[in-house]
């Protein structure tokens, strides 16, 4: 039957899972570390720069939906927020829906400073992708979105436990 699988073919494709799986990690370590950098040459915390790229990404948002997404406790993240904003990354105001509600957003003049630090990866992603067809793209696109689904729900779960 020609549309069964070899087991050499089954086995070159866990292969090649495995490889994407450890590409995966590198991957991520690799990201921590360029992070860790940029938040050393910004003088704050690993922490406090995720934070702030959540806020940049989803805000304004009130503190409480922040320490959600960024999976903190609610006096861990009142932390974070006011080492952002005393270090002027952040402006806290009220919020246009509940005048009662205060929301954080980021403070747009500092955005360059990071940007210029992370003007190395975007330089060399752009190449990167450069090299790519819009249909491989697509595909890359698609499985890093599903990729980071399965983390959101693994991270779930272990909060849960």
């Amino acid at each position: 039957m020609a549309s069964e699988v070899s087991a050499d073919d089954r086995r070159r494709k866990r292969r090649l899972a495995v490889d994407v799986r450890d590409a995966m990690r590198e991957l991520s370590i690799q990201l921590d570390l360029l992070n860790h950098q940029v938040s050393q040459r910004l003088d704050m915390r690993d922490v406090d720069l995720d934070c702030l790229d959540l806020i940049g990404r989803h805000g304004p948002l009130g503190a409480s939906a922040l320490a959600r997404l960024a999976g903190l406790h609610p006096a861990t993240m009142t932390g974070v927020l006011d080492r952002l904003e005393k270090g002027g990354w952040i402006v806290r105001e009220r919020s246009a829906e509940d005048r009662r509600a205060i929301v954080v957003r980021a403070a747009k003049e500092r955005g360059a400073e990071i940007y210029q630090l992370y003007s190395g990866m975007n330089a060399s992603m752009e190449g990167l992708l450069d090299g790519y067809s819009e249909r491989d793209l697509t595909v890359i696109a698609d499985f890093l979105t599903r990729a980071r689904e399965a983390g959101v729900a693994a991270t779930g779960e272990l909060a849960r436990d």
